[in-house]
């Protein structure tokens, strides 16, 4: 793990320290290309919490022992700057969060894991973080190529629809529709290469996962929801990670790693 400090040049976002897994694969004579993922938390979190409560390193680490060392290359990001404020990943009121992740932390790993300039990322979010991830992903097809949403909700949400088009856009909405996934979809057209799994531990979140998906679904995305067991906690996207982590990998083509069928 390392500590990093991404910038703020693009976005002008004040985030918080972020952070970098290398899988032991990195430190070898002769590194494999290892695809990337960004990781992202929910509100009321801090960028480390993925490696606290989600215990994603370990799982990072067992994930890379059972195959010759190589894991995707994973990125836990601040998406939202302070402990109590929600940006849902939007740019708007609350800042160009989503311009951090996308104008910031990309380009900034791109430049210093030598990643290709044309690499296609993963997305892995809980809660309102797996909104995070689906947006990013049906908004930025030319970044992403797989998401992984875990309990998150059919679009960023503080509150009702008119409250948060008040709280996250400052009252504008049309800057809600550009980032309301499922009105993203529908003026994006059909997508190619890119696939979603939605993971649902218990029912907090299947409704909004089916909707997406099956949308999704028309419009050329290859997605699927998995229901698991759990609850909409830390302990169960931990095991939503460890589940849907080897259809990620496989997905992104990390070396040595077989596609997987969704989980």
């Amino acid at each position: 793990m390392v500590p990093v400090d991404t910038g703020s040049t693009a976005s002008g976002f004040r985030h918080r320290g972020e952070w970098v897994y290398l899988p032991p694969a990195w430190f070898t004579a002769a590194p494999p290309r290892l695809p990337p993922v960004l990781m992202i938390g929910g509100e009321f979190n801090t960028s480390a919490d993925w490696i606290r409560a989600g215990d994603a390193v370990a799982t990072l680490d067992a994930f890379a022992a059972d195959h010759g060392g190589n894991a995707p290359l994973a990125v836990f990001v601040d998406a939202t700057g302070g402990f109590t404020v929600d940006t849902e990943c939007v740019n708007g009121s609350r800042g160009n969060a989503a311009d951090h992740l996308i104008d910031d932390v990309i380009p900034w790993a791109a430049q210093q894991f030598g990643l290709p300039a044309q690499a296609k990322w993963g997305v892995v979010g809980f809660s309102s973080g797996g909104t995070c991830a689906v947006d990013l992903a049906v908004m930025h097809p030319d970044r992403f190529s797989a998401f992984v949403d875990i309990g998150g909700d059919i679009a960023p949400n503080a509150g009702t629809r008119a409250q948060t088009i008040d709280r996250l856009f400052g009252g504008d909405a049309a800057a809600w529709a550009r980032f309301d996934p499922s009105t993203v979809i529908t003026r994006h057209g059909p997508y190619s290469n890119l696939a979603g799994l939605f993971a649902v531990p218990g029912s907090v979140g299947r409704a909004a996962a089916e909707s997406l998906c099956q949308l999704g679904t028309a419009n050329g995305i290859d997605c699927a929801v998995v229901g698991l067991p759990g609850k909409h906690d830390w302990p169960s996207a931990a095991s939503a990670f460890a589940a849907t982590l080897p259809w990620l990998a496989g997905r992104l083509e990390t070396p040595g790693v077989p596609h997987a069928a969704f989980p």
